[in-house]
């Protein structure tokens, strides 16, 4: 089984997510198990405070590295883990890094929030920075999301089919299903008749080009 460990401190954010569709059936078959971490619940603050002022000044509060290493502590003990951290200066997240990690036994997910996560946690973890598109948003939570979905679908018996993985078949980024004539708005919209021809090799051509453009 495959084990994502999440370090977040909105796990309501994106635990629907998790227990529905493809990757809820995964949990419940035992192929993977998503648990999550709220540093919040490892802090030594009395208040249960675990942002601080930045060195150097900034708009924004810094998570401290004592909650969030404890964290993570407690999400694997001494088992050997995959420890990644997400930033805008990692490396960007791809299907071959995707392939690779399924092949982990366990991964952690730190989500950064407000300014980020201090930087001696990815020090002190040796943690892998992984950017999930050159774009910024307010968390970590949709990134480990992409994450644990495109690392699933690599884990055998996840997916219903093992050739509906994209580089088993030959895909297209447009598909179509029934009516053949569609009419929207008193106006007509056909499939087209390449898909219609039940000529395989043909079809698989005009798919290929579809992905080249």
């Amino acid at each position: 089984m495959l084990r994502f460990h999440v370090i977040t401190l909105f796990p309501e954010a994106i635990r629907s997510y998790f227990e529905s569709s493809i990757i809820g059936r995964a949990q419940k078959a035992g192929k993977i198990k998503v648990s999550f971490y709220n540093p919040k619940e490892y802090t030594r603050d009395r208040r249960d405070r675990v942002d601080r002022r930045p060195y150097g000044g900034g708009p924004g509060m810094v998570l401290e590295p004592n909650a969030v290493l404890r964290a993570v502590s407690a999400a694997v003990g001494k088992k050997k883990a995959e420890i990644i951290f997400f930033s805008t200066a990692g490396k960007v997240f791809d299907e071959a890094r995707a392939q690779k990690l399924s092949k982990k036994k366990d991964i952690i997910l730190v989500c950064g929030h407000y300014e980020g996560v201090d930087e001696r946690v990815v020090t002190i973890l040796k943690a892998k920075k992984i950017s999930v598109g050159p774009y910024v948003v307010t968390g970590g939570e949709l990134p480990s999301a992409i994450v644990v979905d495109a690392v699933s679908r690599f884990v055998k018996g996840v997916l219903g089919k093992e050739e509906s993985l994209e580089g088993s078949r030959v895909s297209s980024p447009e598909v179509y299903t029934r009516p053949e004539v569609f009419v929207w708005k008193n106006k007509s919209y056909k499939v087209p008749k390449i898909l219609l021809s039940g000529h395989h090799a043909k079809i698989n051509e005009w798919k290929t080009a579809k992905r080249m453009k």
